[in-house]
């Protein structure tokens, strides 16, 4: 069973092609991280897999087709981090965090025990429990990120899909959101996450899409996707390649000499 399934996406947005004709599919237990250069329709991807912009192609989502779906269906099977981390209401991080079980309750019903246990989980997750009573608008930008994750931890779901979700964290919280990631994968449960870091996707993901000007130009193991080629191809940049603690190390250093 494929959790995500991806036939012949296209997406414009105005005139201008921003996917063309993506293929792909993920399955449980998988972490993929979506690499490449600004502009190479990672974001654009992510959103149109859940609807939020127009498509054409087949998205299907736990085996059924999304556009056939309700938006509540949908959202018991895949979450969704945005790259934009404002959060609009002075209200309690907790209650932020229970925003994710809204898919699970029907209307304004009530929180049931079953939803403060995944709501008490998520913040234990992200390290965020101190938090709990303060209101969400004062944090710091890295502490929104984390309350963010949490509601999507929250919302339980098989998929998790995550736009730049380090972008804000310093390398403590980088490293632990990786980690969490990487183990709701060894749990059955799959992410896909846009990455710009290519060390912590090197590092953590099982396996890595690379996107350029809308195509997939790689897929497979970090291995096989972050290569010399790859690199100075489709970022135009020389990196350091080793090896620690059993784990790849992927470092850009300088911009690619031509020829």
């Amino acid at each position: 069973m494929t959790l995500l399934s991806v036939k012949n996406l296209v997406v414009e947005l105005g005139l201008r092609p921003v996917l063309n004709g993506l293929d792909f599919a993920v399955r449980p237990g998988e972490f993929v991280g979506l690499i490449g250069p600004n502009g190479a329709g990672k974001s654009t991807l992510l959103r149109s897999v859940l609807g939020l912009v127009p498509a054409r192609g087949e998205v299907r989502l736990s085996g059924e087709e999304a556009a056939a779906t309700s938006a509540r269906l949908r959202a018991t099977r895949a979450a969704y981090l945005a790259q934009e981390r404002e959060i609009a209401w002075a209200v309690p991080v907790e209650m932020v965090v229970a925003l994710g079980r809204s898919p699970h309750r029907p209307g304004l019903a009530a929180l049931t025990e079953k939803d403060r246990a995944a709501v008490d989980a998520a913040m234990r997750r992200m390290d965020i429990e101190a938090f709990r009573n303060r209101i969400a608008t004062e944090l710091s930008g890295g502490e929104k990120a984390r309350v963010l994750v949490a509601r999507a931890l929250a919302q339980d779901t098989p998929l998790l899909l995550a736009d730049e979700p380090t972008a804000g964290l310093d390398p403590a919280h980088q490293i632990a959101l990786m980690r969490l990631f990487s183990s709701l994968a060894a749990d059955g449960k799959s992410v896909v996450a846009s990455l710009h870091d290519l060390g912590l996707a090197a590092r953590w993901c099982s396996r890595l899409i690379l996107l350029d000007k809308g195509r997939i130009v790689a897929d497979g193991l970090p291995s096989t996707v972050l290569t010399p080629e790859n690199l100075r191809a489709i970022y135009g940049v020389d990196a350091f390649f080793g090896e620690a603690h059993g784990a790849p190390i992927v470092h850009p250093l300088d911009l690619a000499t031509p020829g």
